[in-house]
């Protein structure tokens, strides 16, 4: 597996340990719709999040979240809606993004960005 390939699956499981030890549900990882995929569902008082995690070995070229684009913000829209509609939620949703820098010695920034984005046309 290609380094950064291990990078985003670390980033992936530090985030769901994160969110799961401030009381967030996990229904589902690596969630996937056609050609999207949501790295994290979770669910918290009635509402359904989907989350993206962004993970970076440095913020040398930028933080983690300024990489979620319009484009990806679109992607991970349809999967949500597909998601929605299969399970049948009816209640409020939200777009969240965890951004996780490492800096040495695995030690690590974690940066929660709830509402994120709202995705638009």
């Amino acid at each position: 597996m290609a380094r950064h390939n291990e990078l985003g699956k670390e980033g992936e499981g530090i985030a769901k340990t994160y969110l799961q030890k401030q009381g967030f549900e996990i229904l589902d990882e690596n969630w996937t719709s056609g050609k999207s995929e949501i790295d994290l569902i979770v669910r918290k008082d009635r509402v359904i999040i989907f989350v993206e995690v962004k993970t970076r070995s440095s913020a040398a070229f930028g933080e983690p979240e300024d990489f979620v684009e319009k484009h990806k913000q679109k992607q991970m829209e349809l999967a949500a809606t597909a998601y929605i509609a299969i399970m049948n939620h009816r209640h409020d949703i939200r777009f969240d993004i965890i951004a996780i820098t490492f800096t040495t010695n695995k030690e690590y920034k974690l940066n929660h960005i709830e509402d994120a984005f709202w995705p638009q046309d």
